[in-house]
């Protein structure tokens, strides 16, 4: 069992508390960039479009990932709405204190992102499937990053458990069905949730970068995000029966149903691109020609094993030239006749 109560506060800033939850996504962010930006110049794509459009996206997805926050858990702003949209918490004396935003929700930040991300794209005539394959495995690297954020913050956790890696949740940080109580002790543990998406994620991300490059020839522009979308719907889908306390809708988990569109969405896509809505194109043909200067790890290794077989060659050649019978020199015992004069 794992008994870490972790301290949500990285640390103080002249008062300020700079939370863990935000350190996750700075540098679930960052990690995204980096895999974007190797993806972009894997597929020969202008990589300096991605700085503006970056910010632009990832700004639209914090919106709609609060946004569908806000929404999930409005119990708990009901009271004090401004607490929603701005980094304030009450205080026991009922005034407003700097508090910083802990919580997203990634199934809003996923629709608002691909929204204007599509429409980011279409202004600057870019095609948005290929960007969209660019996209894709960083998202996964951003959701394994971002989701320890939870684990700072002691949330997303799931039922009891008496598994090896259950985590300890704190008496203040725990919904009301599990308050601690005789039947919920303090040294209860709970199913975590956050690490199931965040290992889904780290799982996905090298999916996707495998399939990109050995199965590039069987894939079309924008399948990649499909399969983004279908992963991370299965995954959150089967997690939601094991969370409490969502925003249902006539019953039903909200995020269950936005989960089950974007799988079936997803797998009507694959098939559709893959049918009638053909593009016309494999994603291995728009991929750039290998240069000196850009070579896949195939290639390396073709080139690799290519030296070796030249050097064995040359060493082949050598021994053959050893081999050859040289000239013989003269013998100098024999008598040379004189050279003949003439009249």
């Amino acid at each position: 069992m794992i008994d870490i109560s972790p301290d949500p506060i990285f640390l103080r800033v002249l008062g300020f508390p700079i939370y863990w939850y935000g350190i996750a996504y700075a540098v679930g962010l960052a990690a995204a960039y980096w895999v974007i930006v190797r993806e972009a110049r894997f597929r020969g794509l202008n990589e300096e479009l991605i700085g503006t459009a970056f910010i632009v996206v990832a700004v639209a997805a914090l919106v709609g990932g609060r946004l569908y926050h806000v929404i999930d858990q409005w119990a708990r702003y009901r009271d004090h709405p401004l607490t929603a949209f701005l980094p304030l918490t009450v205080q026991p004396d009922g005034s407003y204190g700097f508090s910083g935003f802990t919580g997203l929700g990634v199934p809003g930040g996923i629709i608002t992102g691909t929204i204007v991300g599509w429409l980011y794209v279409r202004w600057r005539r870019q095609d948005f499937f290929r960007w969209a394959d660019v996209v894709a495995p960083g998202l996964f690297v951003m959701q394994a990053i971002g989701r320890w954020g939870n684990f700072f913050n002691q949330e997303l956790y799931g039922p009891p458990t008496t598994l090896p890696w259950g985590i300890k949740i704190d008496c203040a940080h725990r919904i009301a069905q599990y308050a601690c109580s005789p039947e919920f002790p303090e040294t209860t543990h709970f199913q975590p949730l956050f690490l199931y998406e965040s290992l889904s994620g780290i799982v996905g991300a090298l999916v996707l970068l495998w399939l990109a490059r050995r199965r590039a020839s069987r894939l079309v522009p924008g399948d990649l995000l499909w399969i983004f979308f279908i992963w991370y719907g299965l995954t959150r889908f089967g997690l939601e029966g094991l969370r409490s306390g969502n925003w249902t809708f006539f019953g039903v988990p909200t995020a269950s149903i936005v989960t089950l569109v974007f799988i079936l969405g997803g797998v009507a896509a694959l098939l559709y691109r893959h049918g009638p809505g053909f593009p016309g194109v494999r994603a291995a043909e728009l991929l750039p020609e290998p240069t000196a200067e850009r070579l896949t790890a195939e290639d390396e290794e073709d080139e690799f094993w290519a030296d070796d077989d030249a050097d064995a060659d040359d060493g082949e050649e050598d021994e053959d030239d050893g081999g050859a019978e040289l000239p013989s020199e003269p013998d100098e015992s024999r008598p040379t006749e004189p050279p003949s004069r003439s009249g």
